[in-house]
């Protein structure tokens, strides 16, 4: 009822291996291409502008305040947000760079 089992001969196995990798490896460049490349991009891209921010830009932080930049510190970023009111931000608060005259459409 119950035939004989054989073993299987030595070294036959190497293909399988790798093609068992093959959908870890698949996976992977998935992951790189779809997560992690567009992430280092938009870093790279925001070190970049918080770089380049200079007096009289006009930015949006991360809380939703905007403001134009009149002060700049190695640090520290102060924006008028009104004709008298000035507050002090983390420079890494600062999300998004407006075009000239975005405040006066607002």
């Amino acid at each position: 009822m119950i035939g004989t089992a054989y073993a299987q001969a030595a070294g036959g196995t190497a293909g399988n291996e790798f093609l068992s990798l093959l959908p870890m490896i698949g996976i992977f460049v998935v992951f790189y291409f779809l997560l992690i490349r567009p992430q280092q991009k938009r870093a790279k891209e925001q070190k970049a502008m918080m770089e380049a921010l200079q007096k009289g830009d006009e930015v949006v932080t991360a809380g939703g305040v905007v403001g134009k930049v009149v002060k700049l510190d190695e640090n520290y970023v102060t924006l008028q947000v009104n004709g008298t009111t000035e507050i002090s931000f983390q420079r890494n608060a600062v999300t998004a760079l407006l075009p000239k005259g975005s405040i006066k459409q607002i």
